[in-house]
């Protein structure tokens, strides 16, 4: 991706990246992922998420979703691994 901007703005994304270990590269990925990804979480996405939402930059996904309760993904992981193996599965079509 080329985009045009000016030197300024790519002196301050070169500076936020250098603040947060990234290379510019990865900052860039970072900011869009965020500005396009509600499922993308933790205190560096939050903080982007917030900015552009402030500067109505954030790109609407269609409908807001939220993160299933942590009880519920706990249930749903216990009751996956009490289904049959797939080796056995595999092993059993075999023979």
């Amino acid at each position: 991706m080329t985009i045009r901007t000016t030197d300024e703005l790519v002196d301050r994304v070169r500076t936020a990246a250098n603040r947060l270990g990234r290379s510019m590269n990865e900052y860039v990925v970072a900011v869009l992922g965020a500005a396009t990804d509600p499922d993308l979480a933790g205190d560096d996405a939050e903080r982007i998420r917030e900015r552009l939402a402030r500067a109505g930059l954030l790109a609407s996904t269609g409908e807001t979703r939220r993160r299933p309760d942590a009880d519920a993904v706990a249930e749903a992981r216990a009751a996956a691994g009490r289904g049959t193996l797939l080796s056995d599965i595999v092993t059993s079509d075999r023979t």
